[in-house]
């Protein structure tokens, strides 16, 4: 027997490494994180939260791989490099398939936290990432999957609990601020790469200068919701935690740098992680609109 990798093995491992980075792995990773940090926030045991890590991966895989999937045609004429579909590493056939397959999975993983949950979670995935997929990408409405898919996340995870309770009005409308702020993020170091290859949504039309501003905004204006939402006093962290985004957002926009500086998206995404702080850290308070 070969100690060594036969030829169709490393072609498997090839294929394998080519779909894993195809299903966007970093924010399908830390939204699937945050999910399951703020089921833990809220109460739920370690069982529910694994249940909802679970659903939430698949949610967020079936996502990514459709977005590549459907982008494929479009990045190779655009000679986009840096995506992995764009040089035929792979079929996009493929990648369909895998985004069909883990979105089917994600119903019975949703459905574990109950059928309400798994309703709003399911529209959050349809509404929050295929939607954009398939159409709303290339519109002035590009920012309303986000919207939606972020704002569903915490009624996700709180109408997981035994009591089924709809999460406060400011935790939705800072997970809602969150999706605009991570759309305007996650677009702003290619938009002129995107551009070129014809895709037109909101934040290609507002162009990179206006994005830069926008993007820091939307994350302090999630930030500023959760501090001031919830009832009572603000305390220490809150005011800590705030002030440290401002001083971030007004850092990351003020430097003068290029169109290819990642220290924009950098700042962008230090506010978006103090803002998800704020959240964790209110997960308790976040639970007080009444039960089904």
């Amino acid at each position: 027997m070969s100690l060594y990798p036969s030829a169709a093995s490393g072609r498997a491992t090839h294929r394998l490494t080519v779909l894993l980075r195809s299903c966007h792995p970093e924010p399908a990773v830390a939204v699937t994180v945050f999910a399951t940090a703020l089921a833990v926030s809220v109460g739920q045991g370690p069982g529910r939260s694994a249940a909802v890590a679970a659903a939430v991966l698949a949610g967020q895989l079936s996502v990514g791989w459709c977005n590549d999937a459907i982008d494929a045609q479009r990045d190779t004429a655009a000679g986009r490099r840096d995506k992995p579909l764009a040089g035929g590493a792979l079929p996009p056939r493929v990648v369909a398939a895998a985004a069909g397959t883990a979105l089917l999975v994600c119903v019975p993983l949703s459905l574990l936290s109950g059928g309400l949950a798994a309703a709003v979670h399911l529209a959050g995935v349809a509404a929050g990432g295929w939607a954009y997929n398939l159409g709303l990408k290339g519109t002035v409405l590009s920012p309303l999957p986000y919207a939606l898919g972020f704002a569903s996340l915490p009624a996700f995870v709180t109408l997981g609990l035994a009591s089924r309770p709809w999460p406060a009005w400011w935790a939705v409308t800072a997970g809602a601020l969150l999706g605009v702020g991570a759309h305007f993020v996650n677009v702003l170091p290619d938009i002129e790469k995107d551009l070129a290859g014809g895709v037109r949504g909101l934040p290609q039309r507002l162009g990179a200068t206006a994005c830069r501003w926008l993007a820091p905004l939307m994350m302090l204006a999630a930030l500023g919701v959760l501090v001031a939402g919830p009832s009572g006093a603000v305390g220490a962290p809150g005011w800590v935690v705030a002030a440290t985004a401002g001083a971030v957002a007004v850092a990351g926009t003020a430097v003068r740098s290029d169109a290819e500086s990642r220290w924009p998206f950098r700042a962008a995404m230090a506010v978006a992680g103090l803002a998800v702080t704020q959240l964790l850290l209110s997960g308790a308070d976040m639970v007080g609109l009444g039960s089904l």
